[in-house]
């Protein structure tokens, strides 16, 4: 299987998403069965992909999605896992609400708040809910996702720290991630330079690379988060699409590796 091809192994067999709200506003469909997020479209081009030998775990995410938050948890352990295997974890964003644009009335707010009970009661993590107080808020994700790939440019290894603290500020403290102040206690608190992030992060190259990530993620085949893909060589093989459990996600590449070793 080559990696033009885009052809996935599925490790985990997914059901149907259910529409969640029939409001045309709200673009994002997400299914608590399952704990995915579907996207939207995304124009821009895929830049082609040149796979270094080896390994790798590659996690696509949103630091707004939900759902990204629930399994935050389960990919830190798989973190650790792939540093004891000597195989990296890194990040690709895929935006989620990339623009917003949503209205922020009743229907929307319930909705989201609906969602992440869901998200709290399967997964144990925190939400806080003062955001719903707000008269007006844009759930742009675009800016979030931007953060995280400045950090990636800036320190490699800090990044998915840098995008679990993201998500702490804004679904646990109900920051705005859209201000760039909100970044400067998570760089402080991570030893990044917050006067080299701030000079980038609103750089037209972030913007240019952040809407590669969303587009190259898209031309995977990923078409919702979280999504965990485990690269061996130039074969990608799908282990997670949606929440999923550090077991079964060890569980999946123990599978894989094993088949490859049959070979």
């Amino acid at each position: 299987m080559t990696v033009r091809s885009i052809l996935f192994f599925i490790i985990i067999t997914m059901t149907s998403l259910p529409l969640m709200s029939q409001n045309k506003e709200i673009k994002v469909q997400c299914d608590p069965e399952t704990g995915l997020c579907t996207l939207p479209e995304f124009e821009g081009a895929a830049t082609e992909t040149v796979w270094r030998e080896g390994q790798e775990i590659i996690y696509i995410g949103d630091p707004m999605c939900s759902w990204c938050w629930g399994i935050s948890p389960e990919l830190n352990a798989l973190q650790r896992f792939g540093t004891q295997q000597g195989i990296p974890l890194t990040l690709t964003m895929g935006g989620l609400r990339p623009g917003g644009g949503e209205a922020w009335n009743d229907q929307f707010k319930n909705f989201l708040k609906h969602h992440w009970q869901e998200v709290s009661e399967r997964s144990g993590q925190p939400f806080g809910y003062e955001l719903f107080e707000l008269e007006s808020f844009d759930y742009d994700t675009e800016p979030a996702c931007r953060a995280v790939v400045t950090v990636r440019q800036i320190d490699p290894e800090k990044t998915l720290s840098f995008y679990e603290y993201v998500q702490h500020h804004f679904y646990v403290k109900s920051e705005d991630p859209k201000q760039v102040e909100f970044y400067r206690p998570i760089c402080e608190k991570l030893g990044i330079d917050f006067t080299q992030f701030s000079t980038l992060f609103p750089s037209d190259e972030m913007k240019q690379l952040t809407a590669e990530d969303f587009s190259t993620s898209r031309s995977w085949g990923i078409r919702g988060f979280p999504s965990v893909i485990y690269r061996d060589g130039d074969q990608l093989h799908l282990i997670a699409r949606g929440y999923a459990e550090y077991a079964d996600l060890k569980a999946n590449i123990a599978a894989i590796q094993k088949e490859a070793d049959a070979r």
